[in-house]
This record gives C-alpha cells, sequence and structure tokens, in this order.
C-alpha cells in the first residue's frame, strides 16, 4: 500500500509583514507535516504565529514564500476545492443571531452534500439545553461550541480550529474534546492551535511549538518532554530577604525563574534530582507552598525559547 500523502504540509513557509516601517516574520520559515487520522496541535503563546498559520491553511492569506499544500491542494489558487473538503472554526466569527441553535446549524447543513444531521452535532457538543435557545442568548461558552459546531457538521476530512476551548469550563472542554475525537474516528483529520498545555498534551497525538513564527521543536508530547526537558519543575515561595546565591549556584539547577510577589519570591526551577535540593530549600531558605512537577510541555517551551509560556505572551509579535 502506497503512504497516505499529509493532509498539511508547510515547506520552508514565510509570511512577512511590516508594521511602523518594520518589517517582521508573522511565520518564519515553518516546516511542518500533517498526517491523514491524526489530532496535530499547534502550541504557543498569543503571537507566536498560530492564526496566521491556519489563515494560510485556509486559503485567506498567501504566504510570502514557500510551499504550502492541503490534502494535496494549493490551498490559494484552489480555495474553492479545498472548501468542499476542509472547515474552519475561527476564534471569533458573524452568526445569525436571531437564530435558535437548531436553526441555525440546520441552515449550515444545507449548504453541504452529506452533512451530520444537526441533531447528532447538537449532542456531541453538549447543546441540547440550548437547542430552542437564541443566537444572541447563547453564553461565551456556547458560543465557542456552537462556532465548532458549524466546522463539524459538514464532516470534512481536515477540520481546522483556533483556540476551540477558549472559555470553556472543564465540563465543556470535555465535550468538545470527545467530539474532535469522534471527528478522528470518522476518519477525519484534525489541526488545532491552542494556547493550554493541558489541552495539546491530552488531546494531540503531535504538537509543533511555536515560538515567534518558528517551530522550535515536532513530535509527540511525549517525546518532547523526554528529549527536551526530562527534568521535573520544583516551584516554593521564600521571603524577599533570603540569599539565593547557593541555589542559584547549585549544580543540580536549571532554569530557574524568580517572581517577585508582595514581599516574597516565587521561585521556580528545573532539577534532575529535586530530593537533592528539598534539604536546601526547607532547612536554609525557609520554603514554602513547596510544589513539584513534571517538566511537561512548559518546561519543553523554557528550555527551547528561554522563556516561560506566560512571559513569551509580552515579548512575541501579535500574529
Amino acid at each position: 500500500m502506497p503512504h497516505a500523502e499529509p493532509a498539511v504540509v508547510f515547506d520552508r513557509v514565510v509570511k512577512r509583514y511590516e508594521r511602523e516601517g518594520r518589517a517582521f516574520n508573522a511565520v518564519d520559515h515553518a516546516d511542518l507535516s500533517v498526517e491523514p487520522g491524526e489530532i496535530f496541535g499547534l502550541l504557543g503563546p498569543n503571537g507566536a504565529g498560530k492564526t496566521t498559520s491556519i489563515e494560510i491553511i485556509a486559503g485567506l492569506r498567501r504566504p510570502t514564500s514557500g510551499t504550502v499544500r492541503v490534502l494535496g491542494l494549493d490551498p490559494a489558487a484552489e480555495r474553492d476545492r479545498l472548501r468542499r473538503v476542509l472547515a474552519i472554526q475561527p476564534q471569533h466569527a458573524a452568526l445569525f443571531e436571531q437564530q435558535t441553535v437548531a436553526e441555525l446549524l440546520r441552515v449550515w447543513a444545507s449548504f453541504y452534500p452529506d452533512p451530520e444531521h444537526p441533531d447528532h452535532v447538537i449532542t456531541r457538543l453538549g447543546l441540547d439545553e440550548a437547542r430552542n435557545v437564541r443566537v444572541a442568548k447563547l453564553s461565551g461558552g456556547q458560543r465557542q461550541r456552537l462556532l465548532v459546531a458549524t466546522a463539524l457538521i459538514s464532516r470534512p476530512k481536515l477540520l481546522v480550529l483556533d483556540e476551540p476551548s477558549t472559555g470553556l469550563d472543564p465540563a465543556a472542554r470535555q465535550e468538545l474534546w470527545n467530539a474532535i475525537r469522534s471527528r478522528i474516528a470518522d476518519g477525519g483529520t484534525v489541526l488545532l492551535s491552542t494556547h493550554s498545555m493541558e489541552e495539546a498534551a491530552t488531546l494531540c497525538d503531535r504538537v509543533a511549538i511555536l515560538h515567534k513564527g518558528r517551530v522550535v521543536a515536532c513530535g509527540t508530547p511525549a517525546e518532547l518532554v523526554r528529549r527536551h526537558a526530562p527534568e521535573r519543575r520544583l516551584i516554593f515561595t521564600v521571603d524577599s530577604g533570603r540569599d539565593l546565591d547557593a541555589l542559584r549556584r547549585h549544580p543540580k539547577v536549571s532554569d530557574l525563574v524568580e517572581n517577585r510577589r508582595n514581599g516574597a519570591i516565587e521561585i521556580s526551577l528545573s532539577t534532575g534530582d529535586a530530593d537533592a535540593l528539598l534539604g536546601l530549600v526547607t532547612a536554609q531558605l525557609g520554603g514554602r507552598d513547596i510544589q513539584v512537577k513534571e517538566a511537561g510541555l512548559e518546561g519543553v517551551f523554557l528550555r527551547l525559547t528561554g522563556f516561560s509560556f506566560d512571559a513569551a505572551d509580552d515579548t512575541t509579535e501579535e500574529a
């Protein structure tokens, strides 16, 4: 059997903009390959290039340079053909505000030759109680799930989701994740951008980590952690007057971050031997509120970029 063609390919893709006389790359020589039948995540802070990448995939923007193929098509030149097999849920979209959820999805279903039944999509996304509620009256979380529903109803070969779990409570988020997995079970491929480490680690088969438009790592969440951040994170608080020199110089300490708040210092560090540091932290530094965590994808991002994930929000161009 021949190997199936990738669902999405980026080959050295660049998208360049000018702002106030200064040029910058929102997507910077990105290489990506999304395989059929997988849930692939674009993980990055605000402005990392996730939304721009999705707009290129959907044919809404042309790359400045590089090659893009989506389901074997050039998304910019063959957008009409691509629309038959791709569905996208943006972060924000205009909807018919005076229709009910059921009415809106029936209209959406009428646009496609073989749609999912609206009732099935409503149930799958936990919108049964909102079935007869007008769109204008929906909560933020319900509206977010309705946007996903409008993308799911066409049974797309490629489902593209931009920050789909924004504003959802844990129960609604789990329903959304189950709906995404169901698209895979039905033979589709899913590409999603996310700002959530938990979502990427729990839902995605593979993840590309983006920072300032560049793909800094790609692989399964477990592979990325094993390769780039096998250490654990030690998090604790000390009084602001404590001498931290011994901790900063300790051979078992790396990626130490200090945040000064309300007369105290919150410290987060990576270590391959948390047990060896606990004596120093408790006896010499008077550490409190001590937590030991696996580094996870947050640790991968910190190791590869030099920034914590939250701090990168403030240092990256909006894209």
